[in-house]
């Protein structure tokens, strides 16, 4: 099997990643995450500011708030994703419908999105200052509400170092060019650098204003690198320290982490589901080390984004029980080493027709194909799951508890 192509397919899901614009920032994503990762030196011509000194110490410190979930109470969560143009739009009427009539209890909402954008209009203005608010989702306020009423679990979703706002209106805070420009990836967006811990703080001072909003749970994505980092890490201008790659990425979660733990808030990331089969140390992603600091670990295991061969299946999209039950092997045996650190594990499943596959290696994906991942979880042990559509058009008269 070629397992630089398997880990491309992987990636092509990212959660709230359009497939048709970002197909050549993933793959070179996955191309880097095959590399070792390259330590980091300080580089005397950087911008930007170094993180406190006692950033990492006080993440270390935090580990003993690690072994108690802050939600004891919160339901088994089975949810689906939601855009902040649906949750301030038309469509929201008709998915609250869905999750009133399911076993669907859930839904993980764009609070920051893929661009950077702050999806409503804040009052706080330090995240004024440094995003750009926009009223995507017009009431906030009336949207929490509306939720509660359906008595549905709420997840915030952020993105966290992919953000064009905070790298355009800020270039110390992100990647430079040698002529000054701040760097882009080939779809035109740009990063900002994990090491800068105000970066840290403004996604964390986000998930803060999202707890006060009632939001239950904090789901950061894009905790990772840009892609092919380690071709340019010597020269880009940005500011770093002696940690590695990895560790810069485990530490920001432990800080973020130990900042929202106070608030009684879950803390969950996203990250990719070959991760826990192949490293992913190019990007800065370490599933073990990510995993052991959150109280939920969010695999994206989509089946149409395996290729041939994986866990012996010729083509996984054609066999979604096999593929997700591999998946779930995979990721019981990198995380039933953390004993009590183990997080709650809740995959991404696939609820699209992956038709770009090509005639042969799709099929039309419908209740049962949902069905059968639903059923391979659940023979894993694995009860929790979340339902990716980037239209958010949900497959119709699915049995949930399958």
């Amino acid at each position: 099997m070629n397992i630089t192509w398997a880990l491309l397919m992987m990636a092509l899901g990212s959660v709230g990643v359009q497939q048709n614009q970002h197909d050549a920032e993933v793959a070179i994503a996955l191309k880097s995450a095959m590399n070792p990762p390259i330590i980091a030196t300080q580089n005397n011509n950087s911008n930007g500011s170094t993180p406190a000194p006692n950033a990492t110490a006080e993440a270390n410190d935090s580990q003993s708030m690690l072994h108690a979930d802050p939600q004891p109470d919160a339901p088994k969560v089975k949810g689906i994703y939601v855009t902040a143009y649906s949750a301030g739009g038309e469509r929201m009427e008709k998915l609250l419908s869905l999750l009133d009539q399911t076993e669907l209890n859930s839904m993980v909402i764009d609070i920051k999105d893929d661009a950077g954008y702050i999806t409503y209009k804040t009052d706080n203005p330090e995240l004024q200052k440094l995003g750009n608010p926009q009223p995507f989702i017009g009431d906030i306020n009336k949207l929490m509400e509306r939720l509660n009423k359906h008595d549905v679990y709420p997840i915030a979703r952020i993105v966290v170092f992919k953000d064009s706002i905070l790298a355009k209106k800020n270039p110390q805070l992100s990647f430079v060019n040698a002529d000054g420009t701040v760097w882009k990836n080939k779809g035109g967006d740009s990063f900002v650098n994990p090491y800068n811990e105000d970066v840290w703080k403004y996604n964390v001072d986000i998930a803060k204003e999202a707890v006060k909003l009632g939001f239950k749970e904090i789901q950061f994505d894009y905790v990772r690198f840009p892609e092919g980092f380690e071709k340019r890490a010597d020269t880009l201008k940005y500011t770093k320290t002696s940690d590695s790659r990895v560790d810069i990425i485990s530490n920001f979660v432990k800080y973020a982490k130990a900042e929202l733990a106070p608030l009684g808030v879950r803390v969950s990331v996203d990250i990719f589901g070959y991760a826990a089969s192949a490293p992913a140390e190019g990007i800065g992603q370490d599933f073990v080390k990510i995993s052991k600091n959150v109280d939920v670990i969010s695999p994206m295991i989509y089946p149409s984004h395996y290729s041939t061969g994986w866990f012996g299946v010729k083509e996984p999209d054609l066999d979604p029980y096999a593929t997700i039950k591999g998946s779930m092997v995979d990721t019981h045996k990198k995380l039933d080493p953390l004993g009590s650190y183990k997080p709650v594990i809740r995959p991404w499943i696939q609820d699209f027709t992956a038709s770009w596959l090509g005639k042969g290696h799709y099929i039309k994906y419908g209740k049962k194909q949902v069905e059968d991942q639903i059923r391979a979880l659940k023979d894993e042990n694995v009860e929790e799951f979340l339902l990716w559509n980037a239209n958010n058009r949900y497959t119709s008269d699915v049995d949930y508890e399958k």
